[in-house]
């Protein structure tokens, strides 16, 4: 394989850089040839195409978001924008093309491994953690601790002014990231889309709290699962209890990716080009019980990642 190229797709994610980083300088350490596409796959249509050094990816390792900028392509569903990619894929003589991203993005590399043309492994890159095949996703592992930080910080607030405080975060329809940041930051209700709540036992739960005298309390939403405005507003006709929202938004997104993220892209990236180099096609790389595979896309796309309810219940006791 003599030239390979790599893209950015979807929702950013912390990590993102590290992987781009890893293939890069694989790559050069193979003498593959690498090709930075920028904007996703609507830089694949557009041929915007530049090639990468050692230099390019220089102090990136430790940058939030994706040098290689993403973008959405409504363009790149359809067959005739797929056939664009593909002719730019000709023209470049790309052999391999490692994308990183989403289960989406995940679907228009199989699109075009499936091609015959060029030869494609995925890199579960979102912060939502809802990619069957691996256990964790690159970027998520900084979004948990900015939730977590942002907890601390809401904590403090909410018990000087004796108030309760509902935290909408982000997940899609995914509620990893409000599970495992709410059980880390001993949240006392965690909303998630995958397990039915009732807001008249949550309630309860606070003024149980509130009679033992607790000062403050936390309750952690996932978007899927419910409006953070929503929730607040509930409670506070339900309890009477002074309740603030906070939506966090795309802050989840950005930061300084931690090291945890940086090493599982770093080496989730060296793989993917192990891979190209073998002739391997349409795999997704994971991380399994502490061991890097690789999966074929179509298997990973079908499955659905569920969430661990022994974490939920956990959570729960913690919080009593």
């Amino acid at each position: 394989m003599q030239r390979i190229g790599v893209l950015t797709s979807g929702g950013d994610a912390p990590g993102m850089n590290a992987a781009v980083r890893a293939v890069v300088r694989k790559c050069i350490y193979y003498n593959i040839e690498v090709l930075g596409i920028e904007r996703g796959y609507s830089g694949l249509i557009n041929g915007e195409f530049k090639k990468m050094e050692l230099g390019s990816v220089a102090d990136i390792i430790h940058r939030g978001g994706t040098i290689l900028r993403t973008a959405r392509c409504p363009e790149f569903v359809t067959k005739a924008g797929q056939e664009k990619a593909l002719s730019q894929i000709r023209d470049f003589g790309l052999e391999g093309l490692v994308v990183i991203g989403g289960d989406g993005s995940f679907r228009g590399a199989m699109a075009l491994g499936n091609t015959g043309v060029v030869k494609t492994i995925g890199l579960p890159g979102t912060i939502d953690n809802d990619i069957a095949c691996t256990d964790v996703t690159i970027g998520f592992d900084t979004a948990m601790n900015t939730i977590c930080d942002a907890i601390n910080k809401l904590r403090d607030t909410a018990t000087s002014h004796e108030r309760v405080f509902v935290l909408e975060v982000m997940g899609r329809d995914s509620g990893a990231l409000a599970l495992h940041a709410g059980l880390a930051g001993g949240a006392e209700s965690i909303l998630i889309p995958e397990i039915d709540f009732d807001i008249n036992q949550i309630c309860s739960r606070l003024m149980r709290g509130y009679e033992r005298g607790k000062l403050h309390s936390i309750i952690l939403v996932a978007e899927g699962a419910a409006s953070g405005i929503a929730i607040g507003e509930a409670i506070k006709k339900c309890t009477g209890m002074d309740t603030r929202v906070t939506i966090l938004g795309h802050l989840q997104r950005g930061g300084t990716p931690t090291a945890f993220d940086r090493n599982i892209a770093s080496r989730m990236a060296s793989r993917a080009v192990d891979f190209l180099r073998e002739g391997r096609t349409n795999l997704m790389v994971g991380l399994v019980d502490g061991e890097i595979t690789g999966t074929e896309l179509t298997y990973a796309l079908g499955q659905r990642k569920v969430v661990d309810e022994e974490i939920f219940e956990l959570a729960k006791i913690l919080a009593i």
